[in-house]
């Protein structure tokens, strides 16, 4: 059954829902700006920590899981010269869920445009550097960050392993790297982890066991998306969650990693690496775009994923369709709209106190 995005976001307390419906627990996965635009859009729906009292949002609780395998630009720099994980993509998740909105916030997202040792570094990147070079420990880092700026929600690295990404590619070649493996022009075939095994944080494991609703997407398929799915038990967690488990899907194809693929092959190139059915529904855009738009992305090769419906569902996948798009130099996921749809989602499954069954 294909479910509107509309008539979802039209449910609600006032649609025949108990208004004793409690607070849900939300966990999302992913990385990139596809990550950082969806909690903006959550982070409005987060039972404030500062109240009124009164004010009381959706989402009781919100964690962010995040891909930690970024090697270029600020991040790679402060990779190479302070043997760390890559800030930058927790960076802009901390941003996305702070409270202090004004000048804070601002200072952790400015880069730096001038000096030699400085130019193209990003305030908030040194800031984690200096918390984990004085606690010794970059999760610790994270979340202290996280305290100063005040974010509605907990972020976590996928894993604190240094790892390095492999792509075997169609021709069966290696590429290391991921700034390597975006250069290539070359598709990737299959995506691996140096070293292999690395664990996650006992927190995000848990947090993903209590989870109401659980996101991952949209991003990058094989960078942002794919890169948090090889950290060991992370696929067996999302394999055996309660809660509801909804994939967003790009709006557009990229490069090497998912040119010409369709929405449905999006998620079969997720399964072969999880090698286990994970979502219980798919968020796809069918609205049209403008040929001004059109154009723009075909000149860099790039198109409008395919919404093919039917083999989604085949898939076992149950689909929300709508226009989800936000039309401006970039095109982005509409962040209310997105959040909308899924926050009616997750109260319906609570509502109801079932979930779709098992694939």
């Amino acid at each position: 059954m294909i479910l509107s995005g509309d008539s979802l976001t039209e449910l609600g307390p006032e649609n025949g829902q108990s208004p004793a419906f409690q607070p849900m627990r939300v966990v999302a996965i992913g990385g990139g700006t596809g990550l950082s635009t969806l909690l903006h859009g959550l982070r409005e729906h987060v039972t404030a920590s500062k109240p009124p009292a009164a004010a009381q949002g959706l989402i009781a609780d919100l964690a962010a899981v995040v891909t930690v395998t970024d090697d270029g630009g600020s991040s790679g720099r402060l990779r190479k010269g302070f043997n760390m994980l890559p800030p930058g993509d927790l960076r802009n998740c901390m941003v996305a869920l702070s409270e202090e909105e004004d000048l804070l916030a601002q200072l952790f997202a400015h880069r730096f445009r001038g000096g030699d040792a400085l130019k193209g570094h990003n305030f908030g990147n040194l800031f984690v550097a200096a918390l984990t070079e004085i606690t010794g420990d970059f999760g610790q880092a994270i979340q202290l960050a996280s305290k100063i700026l005040a974010t509605r929600g907990r972020i976590y690295p996928v894993t604190t392993a240094n790892t390095t990404l492999i792509a075997r590619m169609d021709d069966g070649s290696e590429v290391r790297g991921e700034t390597n493996i975006t250069a290539s022009k070359k598709r990737i075939a299959e995506l691996m982890l140096d070293p292999p095994g690395a664990l996650p944080l006992p927190e995000t494991l848990d947090a993903i066991q209590r989870a109401d609703l659980i996101t991952v997407g949209p991003g990058s398929l094989y960078t942002s998306l794919i890169t948090n799915l090889l950290v060991q038990d992370i696929p067996e967690a999302l394999a055996n969650a309660h809660g509801v488990r909804v994939y967003i899907c790009n709006l557009m194809s990229q490069a090497n990693e998912s040119l010409g693929l369709t929405a449905s092959e999006h998620i079969e190139r997720i399964y072969e690496h999880t090698r286990a059915p994970i979502f219980d529904y798919a968020l796809v855009n069918t609205g049209s775009f403008s040929a001004e738009t059109l154009a723009r992305y075909e000149a860099e090769g790039a198109a409008p994923v395919a919404p093919d419906i039917e083999a989604i569902e085949a898939l076992g996948v149950r689909c929300i369709a709508g226009d989800f798009a936000s039309e401006e130099t970039t095109v982005r996921h509409a962040a209310g709209r997105v959040t909308g749809a899924l926050l009616a989602l997750g109260r319906t499954s609570l509502a109801s106190a079932s979930v779709p069954a098992r694939c």
